[in-house]
């Protein structure tokens, strides 16, 4: 049929004997909107980056409005109306937004010899005015701006390309709602405009609101496609796992921590948005914290780990009276961090999975001034197994996973680190649910053993699901607490978020 725009035939790759995708095919057709979704590890963003010309497959070939199609890079991909979106930066430090967005396109703004950064900027701001962004302008350096503000440029540069296909790769899990929307309204213009779109997002609901369509993938395989009213998140879930998840994979228990063994007291912290923040965490204790993107709530997690000096306040460890004012303070007395941001905080992507399992446990591994090789892998080995990574082995380069089990192995280190304090910020960011039931199953074993978590989290069925108690902020400050009860809902919290 001629509205059908990209068809994949038998495509298969593999890494190593590895099978990360085994003999896909797909049709899109122009005005669709196709979620592709699988658990961590299916072969989506594999597929994905062969369609963008970042991996070349094993077998197979494709073909865009009916002709060959053989990317060789993204820049080729997008020179033929093929662009991404990605879930991590794909933005470049050093570089200032308006020579982010025109990355490989500034002959178009050349006179002679020379690039017109005037030209250039100038149509950087207009295009950032044209997606409502106008709070930066396009000679900043990328480098000054937050997460958020950087994925909206790599938006302008997806736009800018007047694509015939968007692909959204786990874009959305680390936008505030603000963000999310503006991604939505581009898909939506897009679908009038019959361009297509390919949308990967482990949010179901998220899936069923945007997408028309659904394809799963399960272990690199083709498994079918859901189309129309057929797209709810109980049919993806079932066909994503190969089995059915009914029933509650939050916390079914009570609260059981005992008010009086404070573990951590935060008193007083000022810094940026944050104003005089107080609070204790309690062994035992799941402290949920919410509230929107910029309410000061990450930056909160790196002052309680040491990362950033607050302007005023302290940290202090309750049972030894420890101030905590760096990181290495911090884990040197069992506190753990796993940041939002995994990849450029958490993670050396190039060196293996087991010397970042064990990264932060050297002192317990040293003999002497010596680092017992074979106590080094035992360790990484138990970690990983416990965690269930989907990995060749723990010397496989940690960059080569998913984003989940890229999850895992910070999880992994930390446990590896015997930690008694955990401060987790979006622990389930860009995970699917299998790893995220996971995870909560090990938060609870933790607390059951008398550690600490503080769970930093953007969705509220998550905070009300897991936390003992929830403090809500709101422009730098505690707007609301509450303890875990059934009277507390999704509304409650709300009224204190916005």
């Amino acid at each position: 049929m001629d509205d059908v725009i990209l068809k994949l035939h038998g495509m298969v790759k593999s890494f190593g004997s590895t099978k990360a995708v085994q003999d896909v095919s797909m049709e899109l057709r122009k005005g669709q909107v196709l979620a592709l979704i699988g658990e961590n590890g299916s072969g989506k963003s594999t597929l994905m980056s062969m369609v963008t010309g970042t991996l070349q497959p094993d077998k197979g070939r494709m073909e865009l409005k009916g002709k060959e199609y053989v990317p060789d890079s993204i820049i080729a991909a997008g020179n033929s109306g093929v662009c991404i979106l990605i879930q991590e930066l794909g933005t470049i430090d050093g570089l200032t937004v308006a020579e982010n967005i025109f990355l490989g396109k500034e002959k178009r703004f050349a006179s002679g010899f020379r690039v017109s950064s005037r030209r250039m900027n100038q149509a950087a701001d207009e295009l950032l005015q044209s997606m409502g962004v106008s709070h930066f302008d396009a000679k900043t350096e990328v480098d000054a701006l937050s997460f958020e503000e950087r994925k909206l440029i790599e938006v302008c540069r997806a736009m800018y390309n007047d694509p015939d296909i968007l692909i959204v790769d786990e874009t959305t899990t680390a936008l505030s709602h603000t963000g999310r929307e503006k991604i939505y309204t581009i898909i939506e213009n897009l679908k009038k405009q019959q361009k297509a779109v390919v949308f990967i997002s482990h949010d179901l609901d998220e899936v069923q609101k945007v997408c028309d369509s659904a394809m799963i993938l399960r272990d690199g395989s083709y498994i079918g496609t859901l189309y129309g009213e057929e797209v709810t998140p109980e049919n993806m879930r079932q066909m994503m796992i190969g089995r059915d998840l009914s029933g509650n994979y939050y916390r079914t228990k009570g609260t059981t921590y005992v008010k009086e063994e404070v573990a951590l007291d935060v008193r007083n912290i000022q810094y940026g948005i944050l104003h005089d923040v107080s609070f204790q965490l309690h062994r035992g204790e799941i402290l949920g914290l919410g509230g929107l993107t910029e309410c000061g709530m990450h930056e909160l997690c790196k002052i309680v780990f040491g990362a950033i000096k607050p302007d005023a306040g302290e940290v202090e460890l309750t049972e030894n009276h420890v101030k905590i004012t760096s990181p290495a303070v911090a884990i040197k007395n069992h506190i753990a961090y796993l940041p939002k941001d995994r990849d450029n905080e958490s993670l050396f992507l190039m060196t293996s999975i087991k010397d970042n399992i064990t990264v932060a446990s050297m002192d317990r591994l040293r003999n002497g001034p010596f680092i017992t090789r074979k106590r080094e892998r035992d360790l990484a080995d138990q970690a990983a197994g416990q965690l269930s990574v989907k990995m060749r082995d723990v010397e496989q380069l940690t960059k080569e996973l998913s984003g989940g089990n890229k999850q895992k192995v910070v999880v992994a280190k930390w446990m590896a680190n015997e930690s008694d304090i955990l401060i987790m910020d979006c622990p389930t960011r860009g995970i699917d649910i299998g790893v995220k039931a996971a995870i909560y199953k090990l938060m609870e074993q933790l607390i059951s053993e008398g550690k600490a978590i503080l769970m930093v989290s953007e969705e509220i069925p998550e905070l009300l699901g897991m936390s003992d108690r929830i403090l809500i902020m709101k422009d730098g400050t505690i707007n609301g607490e509450f303890d875990r009860s059934e009277e507390v809902t999704e509304k409650s919290l709300i009224e204190k978020l916005i």
